[in-house]
């Protein structure tokens, strides 16, 4: 009958021998996790030292055995870092931008604080420590650098190199208390004049301004799109003519570093393609727009540069804060007037409403980041309490 083989992870017998220079030496045969059997052994002074030291050792090649990767727990942090970004092209589940952004946020905010040590002294209490740090600067960047560590650590338990994830226990990241920030009335109406003076200036130098800009604005505040959302719509997503005058927003604009800025053919999330009805201030800048359009296939951009190619999200925002510190308005951005529109929806109609103009998924996320809460209680309140508690003499 054939001896049966050591299973994986168990050692044989452990036998000693004394060396020359009266130390002892304990030695067996360790079947590690690629199915192979090898030596292992381990010197010490007197015979039970040796036997326990080779049990110590044993144990901590038992928790810590390497994966298909060929990396082991005492493997650098960096080489962990090569290997998440290369699986996470593999697997190819998240977008290109996503990608791009993790691996941005990996070297630049992670890889810094980790490249010194290895995946086995990357514990729960260096974990809690560094998120605290960074927190100090700013939460979102301690927000973003835990995302990216926690899946790179989980890849390293999946490929069983790690037996743990350590970002499973460390402290939740208190969020600073904000309240969203919305435009006003007053700020909207010196919005709208700053960018009317701005445009109809007198022009010595360059090309006049052709109107885009404030078209621009007009359709963020009346659909509560994102700007990259905006600058994606074609002339095909527009139903102007319909009994309701709508827009269909479907896509978004896309700048990689290395690739030409383009139309991604869907937005954020899929709940974010939405037919949105168009107000009259924006039906009016649209039409506008329309007239001075050159292009007029149903997939050429509403808004785009002269030669039909789409405007970068960043250049709108500069060009919108620069004018805007012309006009002397500050802390103008597109992303204000989503908050904006938002707010006005919700105080009335509602916030289901709002979250479906806004393409949420969770109208959890629109209450917490998105809506101003109004502070004046219904001054109804006055008289029901006058009659509960008011003098009758």
């Amino acid at each position: 009958m054939a001896r049966p083989r050591t299973p994986i992870g168990t050692f044989g017998t452990i036998a000693t021998s004394r060396t020359v220079q009266k130390r002892y030496v304990a030695r067996t045969r360790y079947r590690d996790w690629d199915g192979k059997s090898r030596h292992v052994q381990v010197t010490a002074d007197t015979r039970a030292a040796a036997e326990r030291a080779l049990k110590k050792k044993l144990a901590e090649r038992d928790l810590f055995q390497p994966g298909f990767s060929g990396m082991t727990a005492d493997s650098p942090f960096p080489a962990l870092v090569s290997y998440w970004l290369e699986d996470m092209e593999l697997e190819d589940r998240l977008s290109r931008t996503t990608r791009l952004l993790y691996e941005r946020n990996m070297r630049t905010l992670v890889l810094p604080f980790f490249k010194e040590v290895t995946l086995r002294e990357i514990g729960v209490a260096r974990c809690d420590y560094f998120l605290k740090q960074l927190a100090k600067q700013s939460y979102n960047r301690a927000r973003q650098a835990r995302v990216v560590l926690r899946l790179a650590l989980a890849l390293a338990v999946r490929h069983e190199i790690l037996s743990r994830n350590p970002m499973d226990h460390v402290s939740r990241l208190r969020r600073p208390v904000r309240t969203p920030d919305v435009y006003s009335w007053e700020e909207i109406a010196a919005i709208r004049s700053g960018i009317r003076t701005w445009e109809q200036r007198e022009v010595t130098a360059g090309p006049r301004p052709d109107g885009q800009l404030g078209q621009i604005v007009e359709v963020l505040l009346g659909t509560s799109a994102r700007i990259g959302e905006v600058l994606a719509i074609r002339l095909g997503d527009l139903d102007l003519d319909a009994p309701i005058p709508a827009v269909r927003i479907c896509g978004t604009i896309i700048s990689r570093k290395g690739e030409p800025t383009h139309r991604q053919d869907h937005p954020k999330t899929a709940r974010s393609v939405r037919r949105v009805a168009l107000p009259s201030f924006t039906l009016r800048a649209v039409r506008e727009r329309l007239e001075q359009i050159r292009f007029t296939h149903p997939d050429a951009l509403l808004f785009s540069t002269r030669i039909g190619t789409p405007h970068t999200t960043n250049n709108v925002r500069r060009q919108l804060r620069d004018v805007m510190d012309r006009a002397g308005v500050p802390d103008v951005t597109p992303h204000r007037f989503r908050r904006t529109a938002a707010t006005a929806i919700n105080e009335i109609g509602g916030l289901q409403l709002a979250s479906e103009l806004l393409g949420h998924s969770d109208p959890a996320i629109t209450r917490e980041h998105y809506i101003r809460r109004n502070e004046t209680v219904n001054p109804a309140t006055a008289g029901y309490l006058e009659q509960a508690f008011g003098r009758t003499a």
